[in-house]
């Protein structure tokens, strides 16, 4: 394994909005280039030692926070035109072509947790890509979460959104263990698409008038774990869906099987389940002349 270093840069989107991320730089040459999408509310600084781990393994890394969130606040997050659109189609082609800047001519790849999953369709230079693989990524519908966990997400997306968006100007997701604050538009857009299918299929033809979902065609892996009351296998496969030319991989984690206690909708990041995470590099690697 080799040593790394780190850079703190802003990306500038296309709509002149600035954004905080930080580069990964191995020391040696990159063998290639990983843009890691956060979760939603999830500040970069979650991902810091995955990203290490991705360096040392020789690629450069890439992680940043949403407009809107962490470090990427501008002004009063109650005045945010932050939303899962612009995420989508503003920031995270940003960053991907910061990225390539950063990294040029080798081979990019994206690991998306959760939204940074599901949003990538939105990127209008997603086919850039040479692959990805998703954690806990799925459509979060509603509809199909455990029973013993639908009192709670009906109660997040549909009572607690709503009120804390009247009473405050955005969602004060910190408050029941939901990240960050979230601007207003980003929680409603989040609350409208859990309860349909398919995420952000549900925006199709209104707050989305374009994407690259039905153009997708790269090889994609999904990784979930059984503990995850969110992306669980039948809400994955929704989300799937959605890519409608993607032959999809999927692999479920079960925590007993891999020595852990939990490793639910956030863990894989930790350092607790290190031992899990070349499952990301040794499927990118396989895309690599070495």
């Amino acid at each position: 394994m080799g040593k790394t270093t780190t850079r703190e840069i802003a990306v500038i989107c296309k709509d002149n909005t600035p954004i905080s991320a930080t580069v990964y730089q191995p020391i040696a040459p990159a063998v290639g280039a990983v843009m890691i999408g956060p979760a939603t509310g999830i500040k970069r600084q979650f991902y810091g030692a995955f990203a290490t781990y991705l360096c040392e393994q020789g690629f450069g890394v890439i992680t940043f926070d949403n407009r809107g969130i962490g470090e990427s606040v501008n002004g009063s997050i109650s005045k945010s035109n932050a939303s899962l659109v612009k995420w989508g189609e503003q920031d995270m082609p940003a960053v991907f072509d910061a990225l390539k800047m950063h990294f040029p001519e080798v081979p990019y790849f994206l690991v998306g947790h959760s939204a940074g999953g599901q949003l990538l369709g939105l990127m209008h230079n997603v086919h850039d890509l040479t692959a990805f693989c998703n954690f806990g990524s799925s459509s979060g519908s509603l509809r199909n979460m455990r029973k013993s966990y639908l009192i709670k997400a009906h109660f997040f997306m549909n009572v607690f959104i709503p009120i804390s968006n009247l009473l405050f100007g955005h969602t004060k997701s910190q408050w029941v263990g939901m990240g960050e604050p979230l601007p207003k538009k980003v929680a409603r857009q989040w609350q409208r698409w859990c309860n349909g299918e398919g995420y952000v299929k549900t925006a199709f033809g209104k707050e989305v008038a374009d994407h690259q979902y039905h153009r997708i065609s790269m090889p994609s892996k999904w990784l979930l774990a059984t503990d995850d009351d969110i992306a669980n296998i039948t809400n994955v496969h929704d989300m799937i869906s959605v890519f409608t030319k993607m032959n999809a991989e999927v692999e479920q984690l079960s925590p007993r099987d891999h020595d852990v206690a939990t490793i639910g909708h956030m863990k894989f990041f930790s350092r607790t389940c290190k031992h899990l995470w070349p499952k990301v590099s040794d499927y990118f690697l396989q895309f690599i002349d070495v």
